[in-house]
């Protein structure tokens, strides 16, 4: 859009817009969602090189905030970004009810890799790129189960979920969701974090007969989970995991003990990203800027955030406000971030109803079934 009439404002100077990015990076899980912060640091690099002119003669530049694991950091950090910053964009938090109430208050445009609490959901002015309505579950993983072990294996589920944060909200949703589309969880366990010994439950899972096995939690306690599981000799029919198992560190951690893991993922696998240009391009920059850091799950969508971010923000041109870029969110629906992942309903705070399905194996990831998405509607979590 025309530059014309362009104002400056919270976080907006003649040179500069700074956004901020609020994500889990200390707390009892070290660096849990530090991908989402290296991400927008290596988009924030990657967009003022390729666009020297920025938006309206105006670079990006990037504030960081600790979320710390705790709903206080979380807002103490929206607080400070209410005066400090234009926007908040790609963050990720597991206690992200703590800044809803805060960025709502101030106005502040929080376009979020993604929200994982029923409050973060219900914020005004908060948008989860990767779209989830925890109201609501995607079928495609219950039909998937199905499919893979058998009507009756899929009556014999447990589901266990780090009991902090959002996973316990979440999981329990989850299990009526899927409930509902056929399977039965005769096992539906909290752990605590600071749980070190794993054998109990495994031992529960034997008890109840379980032939497929969920579990919400960071990939260093799925690993603890699987090496438990090996150490006694119990291999259920399916491990299905969120997309935090696909990381390079779950492997190698893991070893023997975690293949056969099955993940359900709604982005490219990054051993495809020859085939797609937006991820091949996160990868590179991601790398320029810290060659240790390995491409996640929650980077593809706090990428995509700041993608979405710089698009609309150039469409507005000199309109742009934050109430204005609030209104232009709401009317984005079926978000690709140019094909990087499933198309996400991020305007109306839907879910994102398509799922694809990888397999480790002798430490490498490879599709099962088609590499097309899977797009089976939703089901009621209440």
């Amino acid at each position: 859009g025309s530059c014309d009439g362009f104002k400056n404002g919270p976080g907006i100077t003649d040179s500069t817009i700074t956004i901020g990015n609020a994500s889990d990076i200390s707390g009892p899980v070290p660096g849990l969602f530090e991908t989402a912060q290296d991400a927008m640091k290596a988009y924030v690099s990657f967009y003022n090189r390729a666009n020297p002119d920025g938006i309206c003669g105006r670079s990006l530049v990037l504030k960081t905030y600790d979320s710390r694991t705790d709903a206080s950091a979380d807002q103490q950090a929206y607080a400070a970004g209410c005066t400090d910053v234009f926007a908040m964009v790609g963050s990720v938090s597991a206690f992200d009810l703590g800044g809803a109430a805060t960025a709502q208050k101030c106005g502040l445009p929080d376009l979020r890799g993604g929200s994982v609490t029923f409050e973060r959901n219900a914020c005004t002015t908060c948008f989860g790129v990767q779209a989830v309505n925890t109201k609501f579950f995607e079928n495609a993983v219950p039909d998937f189960v199905k499919s893979q072990v058998g009507a009756a294996s899929a009556q014999k589920a447990a589901f266990f979920y780090s009991n902090a944060g959002a996973a316990a909200q979440n999981a329990k949703a989850q299990v009526n969701a899927m409930e509902k589309r056929g399977m039965k969880f005769p096992v539906v366990q909290g752990i605590e974090v600071s749980e070190f010994n794993y054998s109990t439950y495994v031992q529960q899972m034997k008890d109840n007969d379980i032939e497929v096995v969920f579990f919400t939690t960071s990939y260093q306690f799925s690993v603890k989970m699987r090496q438990a599981m090996a150490q006694q000799g119990f291999e259920p029919k399916l491990y299905l995991r969120d997309p935090t198992d696909y990381n390079p560190d779950y492997v190698k951690q893991g070893g023997s003990a975690v293949d056969d893991t099955v993940v359900y993922t709604n982005f490219t696998p990054f051993e495809e990203a020859g085939n797609n240009q937006e991820l091949a391009t996160y990868v590179g920059s991601l790398r320029a800027v810290n060659p240790s850091a390995n491409p996640a799950f929650f980077g593809v969508f706090s990428w995509s955030a700041g993608v979405l971010f710089t698009e609309l923000a150039t469409k507005l041109g000199g309109g742009l406000t934050r109430e204005s870029l609030l209104a232009e969110v709401k009317k984005v629906n079926d978000w690709t971030a140019n094909g990087m992942h499933a198309p996400q309903p991020v305007g109306s705070k839907g879910t994102g109803e398509c799922w694809r399905f990888i397999k480790l194996s002798g430490g490498s990831w490879s599709p099962v079934g088609s590499t097309k998405y899977s797009c089976n509607g939703l089901s009621s979590t209440s």
